[in-house]
């Protein structure tokens, strides 16, 4: 029975650290009945033993469960590690025999990463874990006048990739390598495949529309090398001449006609200042580094499919092997609809927003801010696979997969909003013990004097002679609302009596700021120990504990 209980050890940890909760009884027992079917006849002693070991397996932490398994059953982490792959969904790659998986996540970094951010750094992350291959962020930092970068942007993709467990093998910043870009510029002007041009974008316009070369498409290479080298130099205005990569002029798109690989523009850049005057388009920038990085996959929006065409002209004219391609429709939560870094940029220049960390956001440092599980989000997008169909999700979905991290270590705490005195009379009951966790035997004492305060939605509901529960203190009866005077009496809670939170006299004031407004109330005075912790304000939420100065503490609303 010794071996069995062992048996009944692992397969009760499994359970627990597989779905992140005390384990089943039930799971346990058929478990091992199928891998021991002669033990059908001592079903009930099993199931003793079941029970025992998962009342042992309760008192642990996730780590302590997942390091016990690990020493006694470590086949079982892997099975687990694998039946997660599975359930994640993410497809298999497209691979040669031998080939090395080379992702990238490659943003513009004009502002905090959002969720749509995450996505990109965590699947693109995850397939080079599962390949054993590398993982690159590289920055399209090219544009530095409609997506101009903020410096901090950079440090901030690199702290929010390390809290997602993203961490990239390499690092490249567009900005600093655009000397290498002049390079196969030339190389494309030798060949005949790209020249400059100095029509106007009206004017060009017209000869594509019409599929019609450009007077400056049959320039020698001498002449457009020239003019290349003029436009290094500044000699060029903005918008004056440009390099075009030849294309077909026939084509059946007109966005695949002789596309702009370089343009003049006269601006300070926020990281190199004014080193270059002449600045690569994303399409030309992003299709020489993938070369260059040994990109084998990219993972695109299915909005982006005409940059790959453009992208393909290059490599034909360069005899490069294009990467293998994989798109995603757009995935749109529904609480935040449409939302792009430049204008959330523009809302916090202006004020609207108090910073990239505004509980009102959808940036990874709002979230985090807010006390978000890094483990959740990465499940969540995991979760939702590579599809090229559009996806509309509520960030409800998030929430559950948050709450399952943490409800297990988040304390309770009272908290009430808008708070209504209430005079208890006969007061007798002034020391409450409460829970600090519905699955720990672990006490917390809240004091308070003959005078509590409880909830403004609370009160509303109140009526004269009503008989209320205040939680783990007393049982009172409503004598007078106005003022609100309480009569403590003896009396067990029944199944109709509400049974409400409640704050001490030597409460602490406590806001709590939440993606739909803020809130202003008193707490138990044993908030002010949970700095940086989220924890559980009962009948309220999840919120993380963000400041503490003396009696005043700033929460934020996780859900």
């Amino acid at each position: 029975m010794e071996e069995i209980r062992a048996e009944i050890r692992k397969y009760a940890l499994q359970n627990a650290v597989r779905h992140e909760k005390s384990p089943k009884v039930d799971a346990v027992l058929k478990k091992i009945l199928g891998e021991h079917p002669e033990l059908r006849k001592d079903a009930k002693r099993l199931s003793t033993l079941v029970k025992e070991e998962i009342k042992s397996i309760e008192s642990m932490s996730k780590e302590e469960r997942v390091g016990e398994l690990a020493k006694i059953a470590p086949e079982l982490i892997e099975e687990l590690k694998e039946k997660e792959k599975r359930e994640f969904g993410l497809p298999e790659l497209r691979l040669a025999e031998g080939e090395k998986v080379v992702m990238r996540f490659a943003p513009n970094p004009n502002g905090a990463a959002t969720l749509g951010s995450a996505r990109g750094i965590i699947v693109n992350s995850e397939y080079a874990k599962m390949y054993g291959g590398k993982f690159i962020l590289r920055f399209d930092d090219t544009d530095p006048v409609l997506k101009r970068p903020l410096l901090e942007a950079y440090d901030w993709y690199l702290e929010d990739c390390a809290w997602l467990d993203a961490e990239p093998d390499d690092v490249k910043v567009a900005s600093e390598r655009v000397y290498l870009y002049y390079k196969y510029a030339e190389e494309l002007i030798k060949k005949g495949a790209a020249y400059v041009c100095f029509c106007p974008a009206e004017t060009f316009k017209q000869y594509k529309e019409h599929k019609r070369p450009c007077p400056h498409r049959t320039v020698n290479v001498e002449e457009n090398m020239d003019c290349w080298e003029k436009m290094l130099k500044g000699v060029y205005e903005e918008k004056e001449a440009v390099l075009r990569i030849k294309t077909d002029m026939a084509s059946a798109d007109p966005a695949l006609r002789d596309w702009v690989a370089f343009r003049v523009l006269k601006r300070e850049h926020p990281r190199v200042g004014g080193k270059y005057v002449v600045w690569p388009t994303l399409d030309f920038e992003s299709a020489i580094e993938d070369h260059l990085l040994g990109i084998t996959h990219i993972i695109r929006g299915k909005d982006l499919m005409k940059s790959e065409k453009r992208q393909r002209f290059l490599y034909d004219h360069l005899g490069w092997k294009y990467p293998i391609t994989m798109l995603w429709g757009k995935i749109k939560m529904q609480e935040f609809g449409k939302f792009s870094t430049s204008e959330l940029r523009k809302k916090i220049e202006s004020g609207e927003y108090e910073g990239w960390d505004d509980p009102r956001l959808p940036t990874l440092k709002a979230l985090r801010r807010r006390g978000f599980q890094p483990e959740a989000i990465r499940k969540f997008f995991i979760s939702t696979g590579v599809t090229q169909t559009d996806i509309a999700v509520s960030m409800k979905n998030l929430y559950a997969e948050n709450r399952k991290m943490v409800d297990a270590t988040a304390m309770r705490y009272f908290f009430v909003r808008n708070p209504i005195e209430m005079k208890r009379e006969g007061a007798k009951y002034f020391v409450a013990k409460a829970l600090k966790h519905p699955s720990r035997e672990d006490y917390r004492e809240i004091r308070t004097g003959d005078t509590v305060y409880i909830s403004s939605n609370d009160f509303a509901k109140m009526k004269e002679g009503q008989k209320i529960r205040l939680k783990y203190l007393c049982t009172v009866e409503i004598e007078s609302i106005k003022p609100l005077v309480a009569k403590i009496i003896d009396a067990q809670s029944t199944t109709d009596m509400p049974v409400i939170q409640w704050a001490p006299t030597n409460g602490i004031n406590v806001t709590v700021k939440r993606p739909d407004g803020t809130d202003e109330g008193i707490g138990e005075p044993l908030i002010a120990s949970e700095l940086g912790n989220v924890v559980q304000f009962e009948r309220y939420g999840f919120v993380r504990i963000d400041s503490v100065v003396e009696k005043e503490v700033v929460a934020y609303f996780t859900h």
